[in-house]
């Protein structure tokens, strides 16, 4: 399973456990959001590292950057951040 796998499943499971959705979103007042939303996510049977969640938001990135004509030279600012993509999508 790839990490936007893994991400789409989290989501799935967000939507269907509220508990599970509200320690996810309450991840931004933590020490550490982006580790404790992956601690939180192998809590709930979703092999998540902090590395990948890094790497998947760089990978969506350079694919965009890339579809763009010509190649866009300036990166997006909000589109590599998979963590805050994820909250906002649940």
């Amino acid at each position: 399973m790839n990490t936007f796998q893994k991400l789409e499943a989290l989501k799935e499971k967000a939507k269907n456990d509220e508990k599970l959705k509200k320690a996810l979103l309450e991840t931004r007042n933590s020490e550490d959001p982006m580790a404790s939303f992956c601690q939180i996510a192998r809590d709930n049977g979703v092999e998540l590292y902090l590395g990948e969640l890094f790497s998947v938001g760089l990978e969506y990135m350079d694919n965009a950057m890339k579809s763009t004509n010509g190649g866009n030279p300036t990166f997006y600012d909000d589109f590599g951040d998979m963590y805050e993509n994820f909250l906002l999508g649940i």
